[in-house]
């Protein structure tokens, strides 16, 4: 069983590594360069975001030296290319239908070295020296570059996250680490972090990422007993320092390398060729006085899945290679990409989440952690189903009412998050919150009723399992819909548990509705206490046609009468309905009390006893005139 994988899909293969080639690697663009050097230099540009798709052209030898890096500016037609051939120059080349012109080339020189280059936006480009960091603005209309900002700082090395735009500057050998945050015209310098005296850290041992939506750094650190951990600093807000938030207990030696995938952390061992899995939310051993918490692998080291790949063949036998994991040839970059430079192949790694459900074997611990992996909804639903499934026991009721409880913290603030939304467009309000992001993972009432109750709809513990749903649906104010309302009536029912559904609907706990109460009224043979129950909540819903329908459905001719004449506009009460109910009356007097009403109505109305021929109530009259002759 494997926890990792190699993505078949998006595959980019390349020109690999050779005498005659280079490779270079975009991590903010995810574009890989193929650099063929000769007379003239070919390059390719491959992406794992289209991956069918390329780019090719021919750069003219230039006598200022090879090629140390290469990127394209980020706009969809990548106007731009920038170059560095030396460690004091950057070349910036328009990009003109499909070939660089070498004519409207910018030479930047600096009398510093520079370490590496960035493209912040379209025309904005940051270079980064061990003298400190350049904002400029490429004109390449007027062939020069306009500094906009600039940082000055001894810096020995640095590391870029392009997903939330910060860099590393490594200054004082290492032992001074200070982010700064580069946006659109702004570079933000932040809070230095000092590392402790006499410790010094090397760019190879620093990874940058976002967690959780938390910039973070990640340094690798050998501890005194030669074992190697992970310190995660995260930057918690503007102008604050970075803070040691957690210690990744790595529990080996030697190299390790980086992913974040799915806001894990996956830490590579080459030596063992195995991987480790890391969730900081999942609890850790928490240090009082520091904060830092401690986290030990969520599983076992486990290898990626072999990975074969298919190799270009004349014949339609298609043969494959097993590629060699964790090479030494490996360079990866975040969030989760894996380059093998020798091979000529880009991957995407990627989590085996049904898989790794199945070592978590605490119910709760795997529900937070699939609660926050996205496209889980199908896993987390059956790991309920399994919870409440035929091996329910009691003892589990806790363990049911705790998870049920997480799912509707969730389903709460994604129901007030539309409710909000919904406000702020009717009402045009900017007071509501714009950015709020969806969960990962979200189970409505509609997925639990369908995919987990009505697998379980013959189970003996299904009314216990419903209660602890319902009552944590009404912890968290959320209103309880139809189908799971009847359900539970019915369960209650043929569990003989009235006295409990009786108290359910005198709290209101179930949402009051008119096809609710229809419903009990269907159950009313059942019990007398369900049929006043749902007139009460008819009552309340003001439902009066409907309980005039129900009390003459009853023979309650009299009750029903009254009600009606309580409404609005009385005087359209239909007579023919009133006197067909009465005629079926034992009772001849409750038959003379509705006729009589009526006759006076008309009176009132139209000076004269009669009824009207489209009114229909001609046999009504004559059992009238009966009653009056004395017969029966």
């Amino acid at each position: 069983m494997y926890y990792l994988e190699l993505s078949s899909k998006n595959v980019v293969r390349f020109d690999s590594v050779s005498q005659l080639t280079n490779v270079f690697f975009d991590d903010s663009n995810k574009q890989v360069f193929s650099v063929r050097s000769g007379g003239a230099t070919g390059i390719t540009v491959k992406s794992p975001l289209n991956p069918d798709q390329a780019i090719n052209f021919i750069m003219e030898a230039s006598d200022r030296g090879p090629i140390r890096s290469i990127k394209m500016s980020p706009d969809p037609e990548h106007k731009i290319i920038a170059v560095q051939r030396t460690e004091n120059s950057v070349e910036f080349i328009n990009f003109i239908n499909g070939e660089p012109n070498l004519a409207d080339m910018i030479l930047h020189k600096s009398k510093h070295t520079i370490f590496g280059f960035i493209w912040i936006h379209t025309r904005e480009v940051v270079l980064i020296s061990n003298a400190g960091v350049e904002l400029f603005n490429v004109l390449v209309e007027k062939k020069q570059l306009k500094s906009l900002k600039t940082c000055n700082l001894t810096i020995n090395w640095f590391s870029w996250c392009p997903a939330s735009n910060f860099a590393l500057l490594s200054s004082s050998n290492g032992t001074i680490l200070t982010p700064v945050l580069i946006k659109q015209g702004v570079i933000t310098k932040l809070p230095m972090l000092e590392l402790e005296p006499g410790r010094s850290v090397l760019e190879r041992d620093v990874t940058l990422g976002v967690l959780y939506g938390i910039s973070s750094i990640f340094i690798l650190h050998q501890t005194q007993s030669r074992l190697v951990e992970i310190v995660v600093y995260t930057l918690n807000g503007p102008g604050l320092a970075p803070k040691k938030s957690y210690i990744l207990r790595l529990g080996h030696q030697g190299r390790f390398a980086i992913n974040i995938v799915d806001d894990l952390v996956i830490v590579h061992h080459q030596a063992s060729k195995t991987s480790l899995i890391f969730d900081i939310y999942l609890p850790g051993e928490t240090d009082s006085v520091t904060g830092v918490t401690t986290h030990l692998p969520l599983t076992p080291g486990k290898p990626i899945k072999p990975f074969h790949l298919k190799l270009p063949s004349l014949s339609y036998d298609t043969s494959t290679m097993e590629c060699d994991l964790y090479s030494p040839n490996w360079v990866l970059f975040q969030p989760n990409i894996v380059i093998d430079a020798k091979l000529g192949c880009l991957w995407n790694l990627e989590i085996c989440l049904e898989a790794l459900a199945q070592h978590i074997g605490d119910f709760v611990k795997l529900t937070d952690f699939l609660l926050r992996r996205t496209g889980a909804k199908e896993i987390v639903l059956s790991v309920i189903r399994d919870l409440v499934s035929t091996q329910y026991s009691g003892v589990k009721l806790p363990v049911i009412e705790t998870i049920f409880d997480k799912l509707n913290v969730i389903y709460k603030q994604d129901l007030d998050n539309d409710l909000f939304s919904q406000m702020a467009i009717s009402t045009k309000n900017s007071i509501f919150p714009k950015n709020y992001e969806p969960p990962r993972v979200l189970i409505t009432q509609s997925d639990m009723f369908s995919s987990v109750f009505s697998t379980i709809a013959d189970a003996e513990h299904l009314e216990y399992v419903l209660i602890e749903y319902i009552y944590s649906l009404t912890k968290q104010g959320i209103t309880i819909q139809h189908d799971l309302s009847k359900m539970i009536i019915m369960e209650m029912v043929k569990n003989k548990n009235l006295n409990a559904l009786h108290q359910m609907l005198q709290l209101s706990v179930l949402s009051e509705s008119k096809p609710l109460a229809c419903f009990l009224l269907s159950l009313s043979k059942v019990d007398e206490k369900i049929f006043q129950a749902a007139m009460d909540m008819l009552a309340r819903l003001n439902a009066n046609e409907i309980i005039i329908e129900v009390l003459l459905e009853k023979g309650k001719v009299i009750d029903a009468l009254k009600l009606a004449k309580a409404q609005p506009n009385p005087d359209n009460i239909p007579a023919r309905k009133f006197l067909e109910a009465a005629n079926k009356h034992q009772d001849p007097l409750v038959f003379y009390s509705v006729f009589v009403f009526f006759q006076q109505r008309n009176v009132r109305l139209r000076g004269n006893p009669d009824f009207l021929k489209n009114e229909q109530c001609e046999q009504y009259v004559q059992r009238y005139q009966a009653m009056c002759n004395g017969e029966s």
